[in-house]
């Protein structure tokens, strides 16, 4: 992992960041709760899924939103991981975002000790490791909401695939949802093809556009 001006880390392997270098909280607030339409949806047992759980960083910003909403019960949170960050770069990935560091110390701490479930009283969150190609289609559970925030389609496309999407649905609640910072055309056919309505959007900073879906 390499570091740029700012506290970004970046993906050797994938050649690409963890977050916006401008403001990763705001882009995950933009794309990813506003873009499932979070926190208007949220209601007790409300079931958040990813791809790409990085540094942790959409969990906080969606546990921060669930806090403020006030609503009763823990956030349910899944999330399927490929290559975990070691605990040391998360921490130090965090502090750019104050905000979420300072509600981090549960999920840095049991991720030290090599947990890959964070159970407090608002949180229920699991990260699945391993190739999502693998993992998912065996996952039991269907999410309410989905963030897909892989790497880069052109960098990391075997996360991106139809038949990964197909999963994606397959694994959502009726009339849930998804978003991603990505408009590429392939990633949106798929969703189209797995059975979302697909929607184009204002995108963060400088990217034009984003994608949300809404299961048909």
């Amino acid at each position: 992992m390499d570091w740029r001006e700012g506290g970004v880390p970046v993906s050797v392997r994938f050649d690409d960041p963890y977050f916006s270098i401008a403001d990763g909280l705001a882009e995950t607030r933009h794309v990813f709760l506003a873009g499932n339409g979070l926190p208007g949806r949220f209601v007790p047992g409300f079931h958040i899924a990813e791809l790409g759980f990085g540094t942790g960083l959409n969990l906080l910003a969606a546990l921060i939103a669930w806090r403020a909403a006030g609503v009763p019960g823990p956030l349910r949170f899944t999330s399927f991981e490929a290559f975990p960050m070691a605990p040391e770069a998360m921490d130090r990935a965090l502090r750019a975002f104050p905000e979420a560091r300072a509600v981090a110390d549960p999920l840095i701490a049991a991720w030290a000790e090599g947990a890959r479930r964070i159970e407090t009283d608002d949180l229920h969150a699991e990260i699945v490791e391993g190739d999502a190609r693998e993992t998912l289609p065996r996952w039991p559970g269907r999410a309410d909401a989905w963030f897909l925030d892989g790497f880069s389609p052109a960098k990391n496309p075997e996360l991106w695939s139809p038949e990964l999407m197909a999963e994606v649905a397959r694994h959502t609640a009726p009339n849930g949802t998804a978003a991603t910072y990505t408009a590429a055309g392939f990633v949106r056919r798929g969703l189209a093809e797995a059975g979302f309505e697909v929607t184009r959007q204002s995108g963060f900073g400088r990217k034009r556009h984003m994608t949300t879906a809404r299961l048909r």
